[in-house]
């Protein structure tokens, strides 16, 4: 079993306790996650809500994802991103709805969603928008997911991680597409994904570089790739000054 096998089958098991309880209702009006990121000054930075991972393990477990959203914002991102995954990332949807209620930025829930029940989740909570990975659930279904998220006026970010995910990509017709550095199935880092996807990923949808992205270099190494915006997690949310830290990727 993969390592990504092992998180979706977590997540699908984290997911039966929480089908017995009803869903709130949603807090407002969604916002224009796409719109917003692209149109945004500087290099359009998604910044991430991160208290752990499976490669890393902690990150910064006593977060308190309002402030750290708020410290964000001043920073000059253009919209944010909250791992909701409990066991493998330490996260949860009351992350989620207490990071979206403390700014005004849109919001990415990050999860292996994989599910039509996650999906309603998601904006229940507050999300605007919603991660799908390609390599994460058959083709008929992340379809049917995507389909739903539009509905609900939700974003999709649909990620990839190599090139045989590309054709399924196109299929759920993302508003952005994510290329992760990181195999998701190995949990290795391959710095050249970027680069090596970007050029028949572009055909798809705008680009979302993710994962390895810590310094200005790295900023300006993907956007000069081809990378519309970044997706940027341990690297913000361990910083001892995460505005400071935002700031210094979104000026690159």
């Amino acid at each position: 079993m993969t390592h990504l096998q092992k998180l979706v089958e977590q997540a699908v098991a984290d997911l039966k306790e929480r089908r017995k309880s009803p869903l709130p209702e949603p807090l407002d009006d969604v916002r224009p996650f796409k719109t917003r990121l692209l149109q945004a000054a500087g290099n359009p930075l998604i910044a991430e809500v991160k208290r752990a991972s499976p490669s890393r393990g902690a990150i910064n477990p006593q977060l308190d994802p309002a402030q750290l959203g708020k410290a964000f914002e001043r920073g000059g991102a253009a919209c944010l991103s909250v791992l909701t995954d409990r066991v493998h990332f330490g996260g949860s949807l009351e992350d989620l709805r207490a990071a979206r209620a403390a700014v005004s930025l849109p919001v990415l829930r990050k999860d292996f969603i994989v599910s039509i029940f996650q999906v309603y989740e998601a904006r229940a909570f507050g999300a605007d928008a919603v991660l799908l990975i390609a390599a994460a659930a058959p083709p008929s279904l992340l379809e049917e997911l995507a389909s739903l998220a539009r509905e609900l006026q939700m974003a999709v970010l649909c990620e990839v991680h190599q090139e045989s995910e590309l054709q399924t990509a196109a299929l759920c017709q993302p508003d952005l597409l994510g290329i992760n550095a990181r195999d998701l199935k190995t949990l290795e880092v391959h710095p050249d994904t970027f680069a090596r996807l970007a050029p028949e990923a572009q055909k798809i949808a705008p680009l979302v570089a993710e994962s390895g992205i810590k310094s200005v270099e790295d900023v300006r190494r993907f956007r000069s790739q081809g990378a519309a915006a970044l997706l940027v997690g341990e690297a913000l949310s361990s910083a001892a000054d995460p505005e400071s830290a935002t700031r210094a990727l979104v000026q690159a």
